[in-house]
């Protein structure tokens, strides 16, 4: 059967498609070196993983990052649009005639399907996140970037625990909250840098609750008022973590260090925040190379305490 002809013009050049379908090891590999090259912390947090599952998780890392740089980094909306539009097609051949899949991370994607049996609407969802990225750079409420999280963020911890065998709406609730206050996090750092690419994740509601206004994003004049919301923003974050933390305990040991340093690594991130005295528009708050060692030290601990004692629950 002849393969799909797809069309990623336009797109980052490393995301190409390839000449000929590539063996499911070489797909792999692929996958493996995006994972590894782009997101450092996804590298080191996966290594705390059963070695068996780690190519679930470089399967989904690869279709993740691939669909947001076909969002963000092709400057042209309507590029942008068509390039997702087109890698949704090739998701829904993935699933429906995978013998056609060529692209690498199709067809590592396929084996985690295979063996897993994980939703596709999970990985439709992070595409729908990025083509609404292409029509709403500001949201009038929490409630509103609350919806936009439930498509960008939650779909991956979902996926996470999908394929580690936890198939339970419970466990996905608490994750659930987890990647949303992530992903607040996230955006209360990058107010800046967001600014400047022509977005603001700062609600609307929020900033007219506090007096503070889109000039002082611009001019990065940082006042009493705007001190007074990203506190306020901060803390909303935090309890969402800390509540969403719970998930840690309620899975394998293994997996539940994983989860247990992506959490950690949300407060750090939140204590840079607080250690710049809420000013975000000074500079970018950051870890500390020294809390990064602490976290992984931890991680490491966790590890082979597992290894030692054996596996927590599950089920």
């Amino acid at each position: 059967m002849e393969a799909t002809v797809f069309d990623l013009t336009g797109a980052p050049a490393e995301y190409a498609m390839p000449a000929v379908r590539p063996t499911l090891e070489e797909a792999q590999a692929w996958c493996r070196h995006l994972a590894t090259s782009h997101y450092e912390n996804f590298h080191v947090a996966t290594w705390f993983l059963p070695k068996r599952i780690r190519p679930y998780f470089e399967s989904i890392y690869a279709f993740s990052r691939t669909a947001d740089d076909l969002g963000d980094e092709v400057a042209d909306k309507d590029t942008a649009t068509r390039l997702l539009t087109t890698w949704e097609q090739m998701l829904d051949e993935c699933y429906e005639a995978p013998e056609r899949s060529v692209h690498p991370v199709f067809v590592a994607l396929r084996k985690t399907i295979d063996e897993t049996q994980v939703p596709k609407q999970l990985f439709a969802d992070l595409i729908h996140a990025f083509l609404q990225d292409q029509l709403m750079t500001h949201y009038e409420s929490m409630e509103g970037l609350l919806g936009y999280s439930k498509l960008s963020a939650n779909p991956v911890g979902r996926l996470v625990l999908w394929v580690s065998g936890y198939h339970d709406e419970e466990r996905a609730l608490l994750s659930d909250k987890v990647c949303t206050a992530l992903q607040l996090i996230n955006f209360w750092q990058d107010v800046v840098e967001d600014w400047e690419r022509g977005r603001r994740y700062l609600p609307i509601a929020e900033m007219q609750r506090f007096g503070v206004v889109d000039c002082l994003i611009a001019e990065r004049r940082f006042t009493p008022e705007f001190a007074a919301m990203m506190t306020y923003l901060a803390g909303y974050a935090g309890e969402m973590l800390k509540q969403g933390g719970a998930v840690s305990g309620t899975v394998d040991r293994e997996l539940g260090v994983t989860l247990k340093l992506f959490v950690k690594g949300g407060e750090a991130a939140l204590g840079g925040i607080v250690a710049q005295g809420y000013d975000v528009l000074r500079a970018r708050p950051s870890v500390s190379k020294m809390t990064k060692m602490k976290l992984l030290g931890g991680a490491l601990a966790g590890k082979l305490a597992g290894a030692v004692f054996g596996a927590g629950t599950r089920g």
